[in-house]
């Protein structure tokens, strides 16, 4: 039963973070609203918290419940997977700490370097390629014969 709730927390807490990287993108515009400004720092630490939880369900389910953890230490599509989870948070440091600085602007209008509107992008676009490495991994491939 345990394998079950940790595995659906780990699906409905991806399905959150598109969602929520979704919203910023959508959000992010060259020039921003203090209250858009505003929401889009409330979004990112959603976001911050949701890929804890994804990370966290995602390590209970590699190391204690579900497949022995040879399932994935030895299958390559899952270290992609995994490095790719992990470049797509290191990406989302740059946002966060823009969002963090403006948090006390008293402008009306904030402009947003191009690229940052880029980087959401780019983990949005990476993040995407994440549930196909997932539907490789759970047919075994990349498992050594």
């Amino acid at each position: 039963m345990s394998e079950i709730i940790i595995r659906y927390a780990h699906f409905l807490s991806i399905f959150v973070l598109f969602a929520l990287l979704t919203a910023e993108h959508l959000l992010l515009k060259p020039q921003v609203s203090r209250a858009d400004m505003k929401r889009l720092g409330i979004i990112d630490i959603a976001y911050g918290v949701t890929a804890l939880v994804v990370l966290a369900a995602g390590l209970a389910l590699w190391m204690g419940v579900g497949k022995p953890a040879e399932f994935y230490t030895k299958n390559p599509v899952f270290h992609a997977k995994f490095g790719l989870f992990i470049l797509i948070g290191l990406l989302s440091i740059a946002p966060t700490v823009f969002f963090i600085k403006q948090r006390k602007t008293t402008a009306e209008s904030i402009t947003v370097p191009k690229s940052l509107i880029h980087i959401v992008r780019l983990e949005l676009t990476l993040l995407v390629a994440m549930p196909l490495l997932a539907v490789l991994m759970a047919k075994g491939i990349g498992l050594p014969s």
